[in-house]
């Protein structure tokens, strides 16, 4: 295995785990949307791992309405994950 191709696999990883992540984020805003039963496990575990996710930027916008603040809030995270995930893949990918 070349130097190079373990770079390949790495930079894939890394896209996998930006992914994923926002995928998490993007779960609990469609959940959020559709008025997802709260007391169920699945949801739970969705609002918990997006609400870790999205720690630095929940709540950072003031909108009036409550469903503006949450796809706001935890798009931006979504969207900040793919992006330098992406941004760190195609750089390993590079070198």
């Amino acid at each position: 295995m070349s130097p190079r191709s373990g770079s390949n696999q790495a930079g894939r990883i890394v896209a996998v785990v930006a992914d994923v992540l926002a995928f998490i984020l993007g779960l609990w805003i469609v959940m959020y949307l559709l008025d997802a039963n709260r007391a169920n496990d699945l949801v739970e575990f969705v609002h918990d791992a997006a609400n870790w996710l999205a720690g630095w930027s929940h709540d950072l916008f003031t909108f009036d309405e409550e469903w503006a603040r949450v796809v706001a809030g935890y798009g931006l995270a979504a969207v900040v994950y793919l992006f330098i995930g992406h941004a760190v893949a195609g750089r390993m990918h590079r070198h």
